[in-house]
């Protein structure tokens, strides 16, 4: 019998909630804890981490997983390598279910780094109003440029900031890119920096900034194992049809299996900012 581990945190992931709930498949929604309140699925929910790969293991044989869907934010690396050397280990399928990344249109000013301290150190040195499309998380890797004025978009009320100047607004997506022009003008924003996490619920600042003129310092994705993964959620259901032919990272299983590519980069609700 057909077991899901859903790996949540992510629009894609509620819609695919929503479909597994449909069909009637037995799954279990697993989201980070990232967020306080996060959105309510109509899936059997835990929330929190598993502790480690072990942990991993132990929950997927004690629940008799049978496939694993990695639906994860693709800023959330160390849940997808751990999916991925989980489902090696119990012989469980694996499937990502990944957005493609966003791609620099014509007119858009990037500025493409690799990790958040490149991002960090990509801004001027003259102080600016800096648009922190990141989360609250990667905060810190900007407290070595004080200078700035940075807001932030969050889906919660930070308990503290490392940034001396900021400005907080509370939000969940999607934001439209009417939004947030109103926003980047409002704040008097110079530079946005933002996580290439793809996905139409977020991808409104960039619309904006490209109509402001402005840069854009733009984080790329942290490099994966690689693993089969697809791009809609009509696939992975196509998948666990077919049984989940895949086993373990990076094996489809054979012309069976559904659309896939294999995927060398990638895992809150959809990323607030």
């Amino acid at each position: 019998m057909t077991h899901v581990l859903l790996l949540g945190g992510t629009s894609e992931a509620s819609a695919l909630a929503r479909a597994l709930s449909q069909a009637g498949i037995a799954a279990v929604f697993s989201y980070a804890g990232a967020t306080r309140a996060p959105l309510a699925q109509p899936l059997p929910t835990r929330c929190g981490g598993f502790g480690g790969v072990a942990g991993l293991v132990q929950f997927i044989r004690a629940q008799g997983i049978t496939h694993v869907v990695d639906a994860t934010h693709p800023f959330a690396a160390q849940m997808s390598r751990h999916a991925c050397l989980a489902c090696a280990e119990t012989g469980s399928a694996l499937l990502a279910l990944e957005r493609a990344p966003w791609q620099p249109q014509p007119g858009d000013c990037w500025h493409a780094v690799a990790d958040m301290a490149a991002a960090a150190a990509a801004l001027p040195a003259a102080p600016s109003r800096v648009f922190l499309a990141v989360g609250r998380k990667q905060l810190d890797a900007f407290a070595v440029q004080p200078q700035h004025h940075y807001l932030l978009r969050l889906v919660d009320a930070p308990d503290a900031l490392p940034l001396p100047q900021a400005s907080v607004v509370l939000g969940r997506g999607p934001f439209s890119a009417e939004d947030d022009l109103a926003l980047l003008r409002q704040h008097r924003i110079e530079w946005v920096v933002a996580k290439n996490a793809g996905g139409e619920a977020t991808r409104g600042k960039l619309d904006a900034a490209r109509a402001l003129g402005l840069p854009v310092v733009m984080v790329q994705r942290p490099a994966l194992p690689a693993r089969a993964s697809v791009q809609s959620v009509a696939q992975v259901l196509d998948w666990l049809g077919q049984g989940g032919l895949g086993h373990g990272p990076g094996r489809a299983g054979g012309p069976a299996s559904p659309p896939a590519v294999a995927s060398a980069a990638s895992a809150t609700p959809a990323d607030p900012a």
